[in-house]
């Protein structure tokens, strides 16, 4: 054996009743799990584990590590949580697919989320496909295992701009291909983000066409839907609804209920999907253990103030008329970007800044619209918020359900960034499952592992078993917590010394070591797909045989 882990409290990601064993680790896999009583293992290196639990990697379902992962070798604000894996091309909104013009746009849309503005020399943009950036993640390693979803708002940029308006029947069709093309490379579905330009443009028979191709592919689709205010059960159903009819499954993104007009509405959004599963629909959704939200300063406003893009953006937002129509739509009407909702300017925190000169501005709440738009215009687009818009009763009741899954929706930029970016992962098991006992912790366990596993077809990810990955974390279960607040959100975890990515120490006795385990996870041909082809036998849009399941690469 390479490793032995020896007398830990395995909570193996089934959700079932923990057990002392040894665990054998060789070649990076599992190879071997004795448990107590049965002779002892032995190996190279013996780690004794007693008073820890070993538990599989943690699988960050909703990840904005897109450029992190790539400026930042350490990574320390997930390695240092446990996680082995995270879902990148979150909110519908990516690098790849694009070409130059739709690159530099989507960099300006989305700095406030992950940097890379242009002009930003921190990463080399030197990819333009899935798979060249899938094989950009794998040219030195990174910190953790990364998986990408195709973001349906940088496809519809690429195809058709910033336009609000149905596409051609020849622009469908080219977006068809290119998330067909990103899957083919790689992608494990498709992400949208429907309260963000331009994927809020599409209508639903856009989605639903989008969508058929990812069911071809055994693919998820990956919605942030249309409202999480005003419309909030409307929008989960639509999303329900159109998938559906396209025959695929779904991952609802950071799924919550937020906003006072959803105050205690939870057990309304859970018994729609629990209808939905039980008629057949491939269902699962995640969230993170925190009340505020995080986005963009600029993804508030109306939709059509941001039709043609960033620098369209801030040409109305100079203009005084406009600008008053702006205000109108949010403080009034209440915008889509808002969610409907007429926007409360003291729930919104500033937690990040692009330009260095507006650094006073992080920390303050907002006084009112003269205040953003000023902001807006002088850090061109790149602000980020904290919205404290959320409901305590509404977090647990949705963490509770059986399709549940751990998303951090970290964004890790700014000087005040959400502390969910760092803590999401121990606050389950600190605060949520041994302080207020909403989960037990073999339940959260299994809510952070073998369900965001399975949801990615990933057959060997996920459960700690012999022949699996040793993908693992070990962690003291009458320790574990979160250290970032919203005072200091980038202060790491307690009570987590050791996170290996096959086999390898990331984290050891609680300090990141120097190693670059992670890759890529990519969709991988299967034997047939689900639907199609001649004689039965199903094919997918380009008459390839469906990807099902995932590997890192390489092999």
């Amino acid at each position: 054996m390479d490793l032995v882990i020896r007398g830990a409290r395995v909570i193996d990601g089934t959700g079932g009743p923990s057990y002392r064993a040894d665990v054998g680790v060789t070649g990076g896999r599992i190879a071997t799990i004795r448990r107590a009583g049965d002779p002892a293992l032995s190996g190279r290196r013996v780690l004794d584990a007693h008073g820890l639990a070993l538990a599989p990697g943690f699988i960050d379902m909703h990840a904005h590590s897109d450029l992190a992962l790539l400026r930042d070798p350490d990574h320390s604000a997930k390695a240092a949580q446990g996680v082995t894996l995270e879902v990148l091309g979150q909110d519908g909104l990516s690098y790849a697919p694009a070409d130059d013009r739709t690159l530099d746009e989507v960099r300006r849309a989305i700095s406030g989320w992950n940097g890379g503005a242009p002009g930003d020399t921190s990463v080399d943009f030197d990819w333009r496909t899935v798979g060249e950036y899938l094989d950009r993640l794998d040219r030195r390693g990174i910190a953790v295992n990364a998986a990408y979803l195709v973001p349906q708002g940088t496809v519809r940029a690429y195809v058709m701009g910033w336009e609000d308006r149905p596409p051609t029947g020849a622009e469908l069709t080219r977006m068809k291909q290119l998330v067909a093309q990103g899957l083919e490379q790689g992608a494990v579905g498709m992400s949208s983000g429907l309260t963000y330009t331009p994927g809020m443009y599409a209508r639903d028979t856009e989605l639903t066409e989008l969508c058929r191709v990812v069911a071809a592919y055994d693919g998820y689709y990956c919605p942030h839907h249309r409202s999480y205010g005003a419309g909030a059960l409307d929008a989960y159903a639509e999303m329900v609804t159109l998938t559906r009819e396209a025959g695929c499954a779904l991952h609802l993104a950071h799924a919550t209920m937020n906003f006072g007009v959803n105050e205690g509405r939870a057990p309304e959004l859970l018994a729609l999907l629990d209808e939905a599963l039980a008629a057949g629909s491939d269902i699962s959704l995640d969230s993170y253990p925190y009340t505020p939200g995080c986005t963009t300063l600029v993804a508030i406003l109306p939709g059509w103030a941001s039709e043609g893009g960033p620098e369209a953006v801030l040409a109305r937002l100079r203009d005084d008329a406009t600008a008053e129509s702006i205000r109108h739509h949010l403080e009034v009407t209440g915008s889509d970007g808002c969610h409907g909702v007429p926007v409360e300017w003291d729930t919104i925190e500033i937690s990040g800044v692009r330009e260095p000169g507006l650094a006073g501005f992080t920390g303050r709440r907002l006084d009112g619209w003269p205040t953003a738009r000023r902001l807006l215009i002088a850090d061109r687009l790149g602000t980020t918020i904290l919205q404290h818009v959320g409901h305590e009763e509404n977090v647990r009741a949705i963490m509770r359900h059986r399709v549940h899954t751990g998303g951090s929706d970290g964004i890790l930029q700014g000087s005040k960034p959400h502390p969910r970016a760092y803590g999401t992962f121990p606050h389950y098991l600190g605060r949520y499952a041994r302080e207020l006992g909403v989960l037990s912790l073999e339940e959260a366990v299994a809510h952070l592992t073998a369900r965001p596993a399975a949801r990615l077809r990933l057959p060997d990810r996920g459960r700690v078993r012999e022949g699996h990955r040793a993908d693992l974390v070990l962690f003291d279960p009458d320790t574990v917590a979160a250290g970032s607040t919203f005072e200091a959100p980038r202060t790491l975890p307690t009570g987590i010394p050791h996170v290996l990515i096959d086999g390898r120490f990331v984290i050891e006795d609680g300090r990141r070591t120097d190693v670059l385990a992670g890759r890529a996870v990519r969709r991988t041909p299967a034997r047939q797909a689900r639907r199609g082809g001649p004689g039965g036998r199903p094919t997918t849009p380009t008459g390839r045989r469906t990807p099902t399941r995932c590997r890192s690469t390489p092999p």
